[in-house]
């Protein structure tokens, strides 16, 4: 009962540990990937993973939950003094969790949906066929436009007014540019739909008001918060008053059962540092990493889409070099670099093969690098992307990277020290 994981699964503590190994020794910059602090790590392998808890506080289906309603009522609290929100629920294990439940609070099996499309930047729960999103609903989907690659708002307009959609969705998770929340709000309230802004992606960018927010715009908001709200892989669910209890019964008893109490109690301590002054710091660092980064990829005669970035991401067009998505993200990865492969807006590869990759500056601002290392970076994957193939090539760059995440550690020395 008491041994260490070392004794009791050796092979499971062996994956953690090259798992640290990895993560210390590559450069992150997948997009929807952060590192928590270690009292976040702390919170989530708290005991509190014994507690079963169903209802919510104050009204529980289990006795002995009093410190859960505290830790659950702190998220409440905190998110609502963060974004705004007028109710919250903090229960959703995820992003897609977290959809799910607002589908089901408003809509009717059939009833049409109006999300942006997955090619164009949208994400799976946004109507793609092969989710429950494309299964349960009727699906019309808008996109960017093909001369500017940003969101064409007239198109979208004129799609709620012909189709009248129960829903209209917006939010992205690879679309490098603003969303007009406040012009969405707009159209949904023209045609009479309720409306969504999911913001996994910019969460953090809009709580330190570097994106504009969706409040007072959108009815109900939707976020993970491990990408840029830097805190455990899990969702959130914020609404008007007015939807409060639809939202409620469709997280509990509609879509969930007993919520992870460990992980709510590591969304606490993620959005009580989400309202600190160094968190808004951080956010602006993201944010003149990416300028930075896009700047320099640029600079080595890479295609951006939209010609670059206002958030924490970019897509690099990297078919036009000849270079797959697939084999972009392969190449780079044999050189420590982790991006991964994404559909271009009127791509012409399969989404398995891609015309793209997908930069995020997240996981390496955590890490403390700034605009410098962004130009050195930059500088790597134009160097790998020349010349794919050659392990040379590969061998080198990853040289480089193990010397620049030296001079960034990771998490303190005693635990990537036990990885290694």
């Amino acid at each position: 009962m008491y041994e260490p994981l070392s004794i009791v699964d050796p092979e499971v503590a062996d994956a953690i540990a090259h798992e640290t190994r990895r993560q210390h020794e590559r450069l992150e910059l997948i997009a929807s990937e952060n590192f928590v602090s270690e009292a976040v790590l702390e919170a989530a392998g708290s005991v509190f993973t014994n507690k079963y808890a169903e209802g919510y506080p104050g009204r529980r289906y289990y006795g002995g939950c009093e410190f859960v309603d505290r830790v659950e009522t702190l998220v409440q609290e905190r998110a609502r003094r963060l974004f705004g929100a007028e109710h919250v629920n903090a229960q959703p294990h995820s992003g897609t969790q977290a959809n799910v439940a607002v589908y089901m609070a408003v809509c009717k099996p059939g009833d049409t949906i109006l999300g942006m499309s997955l090619a164009h930047g949208g994400h799976l729960t946004h109507g793609h066929p092969l989710n429950f999103s494309g299964k349960m609903y009727r699906v019309e989907s808008y996109g960017v436009d093909p001369d500017t690659e940003r969101i064409d708002y007239d198109e979208l307009a004129r799609l709620a007014e012909r189709h009248r959609p129960r829903l209209i969705i917006c939010g992205a998770s690879a679309y490098p540019r603003t969303i007009d929340f406040a012009r969405i709000g707009e159209i949904a309230r023209a045609v009479g739909a309720v409306s969504m802004a999911d913001i996994a992606h910019v969460a953090g960018l809009v709580a330190a008001g570097l994106h504009p927010s969706p409040f007072p715009h959108m009815d109900f908001v939707t976020t993970t918060t491990h990408k840029t709200l830097r805190g455990p892989r899990s969702g959130l669910i914020m609404c008007r008053e007015s939807f409060a209890k639809e939202l409620d019964r469709a997280v509990f008893p509609g879509t969930q059962g007993g919520p992870l109490v460990h992980i709510i109690a590591a969304k606490a301590v993620c959005l009580k540092q989400a309202l600190t002054e160094e968190f808004s710091e951080y956010q602006r660092r993201i944010v003149s990493n990416a300028k930075a980064l896009a700047s320099a990829l640029t600079a080595e005669g890479l295609r951006l889409v939209s010609g670059g970035t206002d958030n924490h991401l970019m897509l690099v067009d990297v078919f036009c070099r000849g270079v797959t998505g697939k084999d972009a993200e392969l190449s780079l990865d044999k050189a420590h670099i982790t991006v991964n492969k994404n559909a271009i807006p009127f791509d012409k590869n399969p989404p398995m093969i891609a015309s793209g990759i997908r930069v995020g500056t997240p996981a390496i601002t955590t890490r403390g690098m700034r605009e410098a290392e962004m130009v050195t970076i930059g500088r790597l994957i134009a160097e790998v992307l020349a010349a794919p193939s050659d392990v040379d090539v590969q061998r080198r760059v990853r040289a480089s990277v193990l010397e620049l995440t030296a001079r960034f550690p990771l998490y303190a020395a005693r635990r990537v020290a036990a990885a290694i």
